[in-house]
């Protein structure tokens, strides 16, 4: 499992992550819950919820875990955890940078929090943009990927529409039944999400194309919760800073509630939904389980593959948790 941590830093860093979130009083209950469905799912250690383990400080757990990849992974787990803390507060963001600078950790999720406390959700807001302005390109489907630069209203303007993406996506209709392209189209009219091209252009359709398919092959549906398992997918599968930011907007959006980038009704405590919680656990687990990363390679070229054989290639198993 690519992203599971050594057998004997489990425990340290699961005691890292009771003391980063003991603030204000100490853990809530949806932190807890959310860290025991990870520790039980991702790491395979149910035992520790009932364990009465002590928390590490920040510099004991730089001490205890020595793994720059270890490190990277308790900072995404933290990062889940401090966006579960509602409301959030000061305390929670300087504990999280405190163990963030213990363990050489950096991030974007550490200048969002900071400046979210200190100037308002608006200025928040605007780092994260940036940030997801910056990895548009990469994040953009790979055959529709472009190599003009765009100024931040250019990337977020998405009036108009776009015959050429749209008239691509509707080719997917002769495809054979069970295929990739036919199940993405699917998709889009189960949920009734207007197909890229047809209302919108612009590099945010060619981003939506790539994480829509994402969605398909994950097995996963554009609900709050659906989202968020999403990203705790790609964040296992692998844990790049496209992919931290991506799973950062899906927490502002659907856990916070606090981020619109457009596109989207922001919705706060997504994962107190029934069975949410688990799912994201599940989520972390599948996503370490494949074997290769399939979000950047070229949809478009395996689209008339089974989607059954596009999840066997990259070892995708199945969703058996939902909500």
């Amino acid at each position: 499992m690519a992203y599971a941590v050594a057998e004997d830093e489990v425990e340290p860093v699961v005691r890292g992550l009771l003391g980063l979130i003991d603030v204000d009083g100490g853990p809530t209950t949806e932190q807890l819950d959310v860290l025991w469905s990870i520790t039980s799912h991702l790491w395979r250690r149910p035992d520790l919820a009932s364990a009465r383990l002590s928390p590490l400080s920040p510099d004991e757990l730089a001490v205890t875990l020595g793994d720059e990849r270890a490190r990277r992974r308790f900072h995404v787990i933290a990062v889940t955890l401090e966006l579960c803390r509602h409301p959030l507060s000061q305390a929670q963001v300087n504990s999280a940078e405190a163990y963030a600078h213990a363990l050489g950790v950096e991030g974007a999720d550490l200048l969002i929090m900071r400046d979210w406390i200190d100037s308002g959700v608006e200025r928040a807001m605007q780092d994260w943009k940036r940030c997801f302005g910056s990895m548009a390109e990469n994040l953009s489907e790979a055959s529709l990927r472009s190599s003009e630069e765009l100024s931040e209203e250019e990337l977020w303007d998405q009036e108009g529409s776009d015959a050429a993406i749209l008239e691509r996506l509707l080719e997917f209709r002769e495809l054979p039944s069970g295929s990739l392209g036919r199940e993405y189209l699917a998709f889009y009219e189960r949920n009734a999400i207007t197909l890229p091209g047809v209302a919108q252009s612009g590099a945010l359709q060619r981003v939506a194309i790539s994480h829509d398919m994402h969605h398909v092959i994950a097995g996963y549906e554009p609900t709050g919760q659906g989202e968020i398992a999403l990203g705790a997918f790609q964040m296992a599968l692998s844990d790049s800073e496209d992919h931290l930011v991506q799973f950062l907007g899906n927490l502002l959006i659907h856990e916070a509630g606090v981020l619109d980038p457009g596109g989207f009704v922001p919705k706060s405590a997504s994962l107190l939904r029934p069975g949410a919680i688990e799912m994201l656990g599940e989520a972390f687990e599948r996503g370490a389980k494949c074997r290769a990363d399939f979000t950047t390679i070229d949809h478009f070229a395996i689209a008339g593959w089974d989607l059954s054989e596009v999840r066997e290639e990259y070892g995708v198993v199945p969703v058996t948790l939902n909500a």
